[in-house]
């Protein structure tokens, strides 16, 4: 029989022996190069950097065709939008939300009006903008590698397959000798139509080469009238189902949302279906006729159109104004703070006034 002595150095051994195990099994789990990790990342964002982004902060529709579900809250908190955030803690959300009210109530009347949500959603767009101005500046120095001021379609090509994964030295010898490049069919597709995008964000005389402001307008249709017109074009020419130029109710609608595989999936469509409905009736189709025509939708995308944030106002105010006065009182705002902010605040009432 085992003495109780070498009992207890066995169970010791056995122990000390998990706790080599364990610490084995974390120093494998954990990277071993943080460095790395970081090149990674950084390659995913050189990648993004020379991309037309997908989504356009203060523009109502996306690029293809989808109604943009954050703009109210692009709208109405600009910039301080990443503050709000689900794991936020309520409390200082709120306080945040009655910051911004004293701000858009410019006459302090302790209610806002159209005209102040119009002024107010104006200026958030305007952050958008500026933002995108300044991370223009990196983006295009990250294009423009002999720094004259003017990237050519050679040298952004070169640069945006180089961050999909093809050998930037071996291309660019390839781009210069005018010989051809093997590249799948789904990247060739994707160069294709920014090359089309390209061309239109070079300004007469066209040259090919896209200076600082043209290049903003290659990433950023929104800033220029004319690229504005191209995103119209291609997002009717998605959507267009019988060649026309304009579009139906039915053709908007209509775009694919996927299969529906249950009830659940079913309740979402039906959303999607009605939120689509109501957009094109009661605000892309101005002078409902049934139909919206390029002009309508233009003026629709346009971010900078007073008429828009007026009207786009006085819906935000109509989704809150319980006692109809078609004004926002602060404890309005604040029980509606999900729509305005993303984020839900729990017990929104309680101190109001005495915060406030």
């Amino acid at each position: 029989m085992m003495s109780r002595q070498a009992f207890l150095c066995s169970l010791g051994s056995l122990y000390l022996s998990l706790l080599f195990i364990f610490l084995l099994m974390d120093v494998y789990a954990r990277p071993a190069n943080n460095s790395v990790l970081k090149e990674k990342a950084a390659d995913g964002k050189d990648e993004n950097e020379i991309l037309p982004p997908d989504h356009l902060n203060g523009v109502k529709m996306e690029m293809d065709g989808h109604l943009n579900k954050e703009f109210h809250q692009e709208v109405f908190l600009g910039k301080e939008m990443e503050e709000f955030e689900e794991d936020s803690e309520p409390r200082k959300n709120r306080k945040k939300l009655m910051v911004i009210f004293s701000k858009v109530d410019i006459n302090n009347d302790k209610k806002i009006g159209a005209k102040e949500m119009q002024r107010w959603i104006m200026e958030k767009t305007d952050e958008h903008f500026q933002e995108a101005v300044e991370e223009n500046k990196m983006h295009f120095r990250a294009v423009d590698p002999d720094g004259d001021g003017h990237v050519s379609w050679d040298e952004y090509k070169i640069k945006f397959l180089a961050s999909k994964g093809f050998n930037e030295k071996e291309i660019a010898e390839k781009v210069k000798n005018n010989e051809e490049l093997k590249i799948d069919e789904e990247t060739q597709e994707v160069l294709d139509n920014l090359k089309d995008r390209w061309y239109q964000a070079d300004n007469p005389p066209p040259d090919l080469l896209l200076n600082e402001e043209e290049f903003l307008s290659f990433l950023h249709p929104e800033h220029s009238r004319g690229m504005l017109k191209f995103m119209v074009k291609e997002i009717i020419r998605d959507l267009d189902q019988d060649g026309d130029k304009k579009l139906t109710l039915s053709e908007f609608i209509s775009l694919p949302v996927g299969t529906v595989e249950n009830q659940q999936a079913q309740d979402i469509d039906d959303d999607w279906v009605k939120d689509r409905r109501k957009e094109f009736e009661e605000v892309i189709d101005a002078n409902h006729d049934g139909i919206v025509t390029m002009e309508e939708l233009e003026e629709y995308m346009d971010p900078m159109n007073e008429y828009n944030a007026l009207n786009e106002a006085k819906q935000m105010i109509a989704v809150a104004d319980e006692n109809q006065n078609h004004h926002l009182e602060l404890e309005e705002i604040l029980k509606y703070s999900e729509y305005f902010t993303g984020s839900k605040l729990m017990d929104y009432a309680r101190n109001v006034h005495e915060e406030f």
